[in-house]
C-alpha cells in the first residue's frame, strides 16, 4: 500500500455536514492492504473493498466513538456501502473506508472521479449525543470529586451504544451516584454551548490545563482540535458532537463500578 496524503477531515470542521462530493484517491482491494492495515477490520473479507478519497465526512472509529456508516455513490451510479472506517495504521493520515460494491467486486471507483459521501445520519446523531454526553458526565464528576476522591484524574472513555462509560483514577463510591446526576441533568438544562477551538500548547499553559496537553500527533498543524463545552469543561476531542448540551437529550448515570483503584461510570441517553 503506497503512502498516500493526509485525508482532510470534513467532519471535524462541520459535525453537521452529512453529505459531501470529494475525489477519490485510491481504491483497494481488501486482500491487497498491508497487513496492519487489514487488521483494522477484522469483519474484512476478500469481497470487501477499501476506499481512500480526498477529503471525508466518515469519523473513523477512535477517541471512544464507533466509526460513521452510509454510503459513497460514484458519477455512473455506482454504490459503496460504508460499513466501517479507520485511520491508516501507517501514520500517514490516510482515512480507509471498507464496504462493498453494490454490484460486486468487479466494480469499482477510479482514481480521481469525485462521488458523494452520505454519512447515515440516525446513527451519527445517536454517536454525536453520547459523545457530548460523556464530555457532560466527565465534567460533572471532575467538578464534584476532583478534591474529594484521592489520586483523582480522568483516564479514558466509551462513547458506544450499550457500553457507553467514562474511566477515573480514584474509588468513587455508591453514594455520589445521586449528585453526579443531578450535575449533569444541570448541564444539560442549562443548553451549554458546544464549540470547537483550536489550541497551541501555549493557550493550554495560559488556562491553567497543562495537563489536558495532548500528544502531539494529535496535532493538525501546529494546533490541537479542542471541544469546549461551554462553562463546564474543555477536552482535546477529534469526535463528532451536538451543538448544545440539551440535544444529548435525557442522559442517565446507570452504574458506577470499583476494581484496582480505578472508577467506571457508565452512562446511557434516552
Amino acid at each position: 500500500m503506497a503512502a498516500s496524503s493526509r485525508t482532510f477531515l470534513a467532519y471535524q470542521h462541520d459535525w453537521n455536514l452529512l453529505s459531501l462530493d470529494t475525489p477519490v484517491t485510491t481504491v483497494y482491494r481488501f486482500n491487497e492492504l498491508e497487513d496492519p492495515n487489514r487488521q483494522l477490520f477484522p469483519a474484512g473479507n476478500d469481497d470487501d473493498h477499501v476506499v481512500a478519497t480526498e477529503k471525508t465526512i466518515f469519523h473513523p472509529q477512535g477517541g471512544g466513538q464507533p466509526s460513521d456508516v452510509g454510503t459513497m455513490t460514484g458519477p455512473a451510479g455506482t454504490t459503496f456501502t460504508v460499513t466501517a472506517v479507520r485511520m491508516d495504521a501507517t501514520g500517514q493520515g490516510q482515512v480507509l473506508h471498507l464496504g462493498r460494491f453494490g454490484d460486486g467486486s468487479s466494480s469499482a471507483f477510479s482514481k480521481g472521479e469525485t462521488v458523494r459521501q452520505e454519512v447515515d445520519a440516525e446513527k451519527r446523531l445517536l454517536h454525536s449525543r453520547l459523545h457530548t454526553a460523556g464530555h457532560v458526565l466527565g465534567a460533572a464528576v471532575r467538578h464534584l470529586l476532583e478534591k474529594e476522591v484521592q489520586d483523582f484524574d480522568e483516564l479514558k472513555a466509551s462513547h458506544a451504544p450499550g457500553s457507553a462509560s467514562c474511566e477515573f483514577q480514584g474509588l468513587i463510591e455508591g453514594k455520589w451516584k445521586e449528585p453526579i446526576q443531578k450535575r449533569v441533568d444541570q448541564y444539560i438544562a442549562d443548553k451549554r454551548e458546544v464549540r470547537v477551538e483550536w489550541w497551541d500548547e501555549a493557550m493550554f499553559r495560559e488556562k491553567g490545563l497543562e495537563r489536558l496537553i495532548p500528544d502531539r500527533s494529535l496535532m493538525l498543524g501546529e494546533k490541537f482540535r479542542v471541544v469546549n463545552i461551554v462553562g463546564a469543561e474543555v477536552y482535546p476531542c477529534g469526535g463528532t458532537h451536538v451543538d448544545t448540551t440539551d440535544l444529548c437529550g435525557p442522559t442517565s448515570v446507570t452504574k458506577i463500578s470499583r476494581k484496582s483503584g480505578k472508577s467506571r461510570v457508565s452512562y446511557a441517553v434516552n
